[in-house]
C-alpha cells in the first residue's frame, strides 16, 4: 500500500473553477435499512463528510443521486437532510445546492401537472432550507413525456417560479436506465437541440447545466453551443480531468460524485490549477482517473457502494453499510480492486487502517487474505 500523499486544503476558495462534490449519505449501523425501508443515516458522519468536503474549499451537491435518491434515500430522510446539511453549510461558510425530483410522486403519475406540482414541493423545502436548486430528471416525466414540447412545459413552468438561477441536471441512461429519451429524443443530437432551447430561452433563471452523458465529445460541443455565461459543470467521471482542464477556448466546472471520494486531491489539483502550474493539476487529476473509471464500470448506477467504500476505508465512517442495503450491490474482486487504486493514488490517510478494514472485508466474505 502506498503512503498518502500530501495533499493541501486551501487558505482561500478555488478560483479557476467552480467544484461541487456530489456527497453520498452514512448510514446508521443500528438501522433497519434494508431494500425498501425508510433510510436510517449516522447524522454525525453524513455531517462529518460534508465539513471535509468543506474543508477543502469543494462546493458540496446534496441529496443527488450519488445520496441515493431513487436507491434507498427517501423524501422525509431527504427533506431532514437538505435542512441539516444548510444549518451545516451557514456554520462554516460552506456553498451547498440541493436536487430537486419528483421521487416522492407515485411512479404511475398521469399528468404533467402532477409532476410539476412535484418538483415544487422540492424545491420549495430547498428553497426554504437557503441551498441552491439543482433540477434533477424525472423519472416520471420521462415515462409520461411524449415530445420535446412535453419537457418545455415542464421545465418552464418550473424555472418561472424559482427564485434564484438554478442548475439544470442532464442525468444519462447508464446513470438510471429509466431516463432513455430525454428531453424528447433517444436520439442525443435531437435531444441536444431540444435542451439547448431551453437553456436559451430560460436563460436569465440557469445558472448552469450538469451533464452525465460520460461522453466527452458531447459534451465539449454541448459547453460551445451554452448561452453566454451559462456554466457547464461537468458530470463525467470518466473524462473530467480534461474536460474542467478546457481546450483553450472553453472549460468544464464541475459537479461530480467521484470527487465525493478524492476530495484532497481534486482540491490539491485545482489549487494547482489557480497558480496556472498545470503539469501539477494533470499529475494529480490523472492519477485518480483509474479508481473514478473503475468505481463508476458497469453497471455505473452502483458507483454509489464504490464511494462509500472508499470513505470507510479512508477513515470517514465507523462501519461500510449503506441505506438500501447496497454495500452488497459490488463484488469483493470490485472492493478489492477499488482499495488497491484508491491506495495507488494516494487517497488513504491512514494506510494501515485501510489495509485493516479491508482485510476485514475479506475474511467476511470467506476469503484469506
Amino acid at each position: 500500500m502506498s503512503p498518502a500523499l500530501p495533499f493541501t486544503r486551501p487558505t482561500e476558495p478555488i478560483r479557476s473553477r467552480v467544484a461541487f462534490a456530489a456527497a453520498h449519505v452514512v448510514a446508521d449501523p443500528m438501522g433497519e435499512n434494508t431494500p425498501g425501508a425508510a433510510a436510517a443515516l449516522d447524522w454525525e458522519a453524513t455531517m462529518a463528510f460534508r465539513r471535509h468536503l468543506w474543508s477543502y474549499g469543494l462546493e458540496v451537491a446534496e441529496a443527488m443521486d450519488t445520496a441515493q435518491r431513487g436507491m434507498g434515500l427517501d423524501w422525509v430522510t431527504t427533506q431532514e437532510l437538505i435542512r441539516r446539511s444548510c444549518a451545516e453549510a451557514a456554520a462554516v461558510g460552506g456553498r451547498i445546492a440541493a436536487g430537486a425530483g419528483t421521487d416522492h410522486l407515485d411512479p404511475k403519475v398521469r399528468s404533467l401537472a402532477e409532476v410539476t406540482a412535484g418538483y415544487e414541493e422540492q424545491m420549495a423545502v430547498i428553497q426554504d432550507a437557503g441551498a441552491q436548486v439543482i433540477v434533477m430528471a424525472s423519472r416520471q416525466l420521462a415515462g409520461l413525456a411524449n415530445t420535446p414540447e412535453d419537457y418545455a412545459t415542464v421545465y418552464g413552468r418550473v424555472l418561472d417560479q424559482v427564485n434564484d438561477p438554478v442548475i439544470l441536471h442532464w442525468l444519462g441512461p447508464a446513470f438510471d436506465p429509466a431516463l432513455s429519451g430525454y428531453w424528447g429524443s433517444a436520439d442525443i443530437d435531437a435531444a441536444t437541440t431540444s435542451f439547448l432551447a431551453l437553456v436559451a430561452e430560460h436563460r436569465a433563471k440557469v445558472d448552469g447545466v450538469k451533464v452525465s452523458l460520460l461522453d466527452a465529445g458531447h459534451e465539449v460541443a454541448l459547453r460551445a453551443g451554452l448561452p453566454a455565461g451559462v456554466r457547464l459543470y461537468t458530470g463525467d467521471d470518466f473524462n473530467y480531468p480534461e474536460l474542467i482542464k478546457g481546450d483553450g477556448s472553453h472549460a468544464s466546472d464541475a459537479l461530480l460524485g467521484i470527487f465525493a471520494a478524492i476530495a484532497p486531491a481534486a482540491s490539491t489539483a485545482l489549487q494547482a490549477l489557480d497558480a496556472d502550474d498545470v503539469a501539477t493539476y494533470d499529475a494529480i487529476m490523472d492519477s485518480t482517473l483509474p479508481l473514478a473509471r473503475h468505481l463508476f464500470g458497469a453497471p455505473t448506477y452502483y458507483y454509489k457502494t464504490g464511494v462509500a467504500f472508499v470513505s470507510w476505508l479512508a477513515g470517514h465512517q465507523p462501519g461500510f453499510s449503506m441505506v438500501g442495503g447496497l454495500q452488497s450491490a459490488r463484488s469483493v474482486p470490485h472492493l478489492v480492486t477499488a482499495y488497491r487504486l484508491a491506495g495507488e493514488a494516494g487517497l488513504l490517510p491512514d494506510p494501515e487502517l485501510a489495509e485493516h478494514r479491508m482485510n476485514l472485508v475479506l475474511q467476511t466474505a470467506g476469503v484469506q487474505p
